[in-house]
């Protein structure tokens, strides 16, 4: 395989394992919300809006996916072989995190809908696993150069 195919191939499995994750996600973590805005209805409770945070929060994986891909598509200092390998890897984690990520908000959006409370402290954990794949897309940045 040409060594530029193989960038290519990094760079493209760097957004879309990070995307694929996303939509993952959001598979998880939707009907768990919608599931909590029945249980709020079926208790005669409003349906909270703010809720639909939980099923978006996946979706800033895909951006840092993004921003990942091209830090290395830019990259001078990398060889090909790394630039493969470090974007297979970051798509694997950013994609890996949004599905943890999604599990998290399930179970928040599920707790949330039942008590009405504590919405802020439900945000404070699933930022906690947002910051990883923060933290995954700024070391490619600085190992990208």
């Amino acid at each position: 395989m040409e060594s530029r195919t193989l960038v290519e191939l990094g760079l493209t499995l760097c957004f879309g394992l990070s995307s694929l994750g996303a939509v993952i996600g959001v598979t998880v973590n939707a009907p768990a919300v919608i599931g909590a805005w029945k249980k709020s209805a079926l208790n005669n409770r409003p349906a909270p809006f703010i809720m639909v945070i939980f099923a978006a929060t996946c979706m800033t994986n895909i951006i840092y996916g993004y921003i990942a891909m091209d830090a290395m598509a830019n990259s001078v200092i990398m060889s090909d072989n790394f630039i493969f390998f470090m974007s297979l890897t970051a798509g694997i984690c950013i994609g890996m995190n949004s599905y943890i990520q999604a599990m998290i908000c399930a179970n928040a959006a599920d707790a949330f809908g039942e008590t009405g409370r504590n919405f802020g402290n439900y945000m404070m954990v699933v930022g906690v696993v947002e910051t990883f794949a923060l933290f995954i897309m700024v070391f490619v940045i600085l190992i990208a150069g």
